[in-house]
C-alpha cells in the first residue's frame, strides 16, 4: 500500500509513502496536472490511499494581507477539484486540516527524522509529513 501525500497550491508538493518498506520512496514539487497524472500512474499499479492538506478546514488567518487572502483562495479550489478528481478516480482521499500536520521544516531537521538524503521543497517536505510513518 503507498500512502500520497499532497501539498496543494501552485507548486504541489508530492510525497509516496511505501507502508510495505515503511520508508519514502518519492518526494517532489509538481505542477498539478502533473501530479495527477503521477496519482493516476499509481493507483493503476499499487492500491493508494491519498492525504492532502486542506486549506478549507483552515480556521486562523491572522493578519493576512490581501495577497495572502487571494493565494488561499486559490488552494482551497485546488483542494476542491483534487477532492473531486481523488473521489471520479475511485481513490480513498483523506484531507487533513492544516494545523494538523507538521509543516515548514527546514531540510536538516527533515533529512534527521526521515531519512530522506535527497534535495527537498518546502513544499515536498510538507507533503512528506502528511504520510510519513502512516500505519
Amino acid at each position: 500500500m503507498l500512502c500520497i501525500g499532497l501539498d496543494t497550491g501552485t507548486h504541489t508538493g508530492f510525497a509516496v509513502w511505501d507502508k510495505g518498506k515503511r520508508e519514502l520512496t518519492e518526494l517532489s514539487t509538481l505542477k498539478i496536472h502533473r501530479a495527477m497524472e503521477r496519482v493516476r500512474e499509481l493507483s493503476v499499479s499499487d492500491e493508494i490511499v491519498v492525504y492532502f492538506e486542506d486549506a478549507r478546514l483552515r480556521t486562523w488567518f491572522g493578519n493576512a494581507g490581501r495577497e495572502a487572502l487571494q493565494g488561499a483562495g486559490s488552494v482551497k479550489r485546488d483542494c476542491s477539484i483534487w477532492e473531486d478528481y481523488l473521489t471520479d478516480l475511485g481513490v480513498e482521499w483523506h484531507a487533513v486540516a492544516p494545523k494538523n500536520n507538521a509543516t515548514k521544516l527546514n531540510a536538516t531537521f527533515f533529512e534527521k527524522i526521515t531519512g530522506w538524503k535527497g534535495r527537498t521543497s518546502e513544499h515536498a517536505r510538507d507533503a512528506a509529513m502528511l504520510v510519513f510513518n502512516r500505519q
